[in-house]
């Protein structure tokens, strides 16, 4: 049987990383990365260990023009893609909208939701049908992430919307779209936007009295991609405890 082959963006750490290594034992991977080398080689190990083969693409989605570079060196790795996980995405030092500068809302924008616009287009262009999109969200997009994020969660939210327009568009041809929404999940994206304790702080308010894995995201997004969800388009599911 030939194995699948699935892009996930955003796979050196948290969510990515876990779907990538979780996806290893019966897909072959094209893994992008930013800056994290040594997390992608550690993803990169676990992933061939697990039987996949598997190539790295560095990209910084800061600058959208850097999407058709990935997908060119996608083009000369793989020969197909039956999968894409979109989940790069970053966050700012929590702070109040009052406080933005036009800086960081333009490299939020541009690695939240333009990049990721991008990466489903050039993705959907080359799948065929029984192919699948998860656009990785948030539950800041229900909620708003007042007095932090909000900027973060406004992105969240355009992607929650453009996974509907997408679904719509890509229906007839049998390639599926989805989203999923994660709550507090333990990953680094916490520390990286200035508050390590988070978790341990938030964790306990979630009505299922704790914070999320990223295992439990992975498997979420892995189901949605496979045959068990192939009447699942159009879609948002929440995995957030409750939150």
């Amino acid at each position: 049987m030939t194995r699948k082959t699935l892009l996930v963006t955003g796979a050196s750490s948290g969510i990515g990383a876990a779907t990538a290594i979780m996806a290893a034992t019966d897909h072959d991977l094209a893994l992008h990365f930013n800056a994290n080398h040594a997390g992608m080689e550690e993803t990169a190990r676990a992933c061939r260990d697990a039987g996949a083969r598997v190539t790295t693409h560095r990209a910084d989605l800061s600058d959208p023009s850097c999407v058709e570079e990935l997908f060119a060196a996608f083009d000369e790795a793989h020969p197909r893609l039956d999968g894409l996980v979109n989940n790069a995405g970053i966050v700012a030092e929590a702070a109040e909208a009052t406080a933005y500068g036009a800086d960081r809302v333009a490299r939020m924008v541009a690695v939240n939701l333009t990049s990721p616009i991008l990466v489903a287009g050039q993705a959907a262009r080359r799948m065929r049908e029984g192919g699948a999109i998860v656009n990785v969200s948030s539950a800041a997009a229900k909620h708003g992430a007042p007095g932090q994020y909000a900027d973060y969660a406004a992105t969240k939210g355009g992607l929650e919307v453009f996974s509907k327009g997408l679904a719509q568009e890509l229906a007839p041809r049998g390639i599926r779209v989805a989203a999923v929404r994660p709550g507090i999940v333990a990953t680094p994206i916490h520390a990286k936007g200035g508050q390590p304790d988070r978790i341990d702080r938030l964790g306990p308010t979630v009505p299922m009295g704790r914070a999320g894995t990223a295992d439990e995201i992975a498997r979420a997004i892995l189901w949605l991609l496979s045959p068990h969800a192939s009447y699942v388009t159009d879609a948002v599911l929440d995995v957030s405890g409750g939150r």
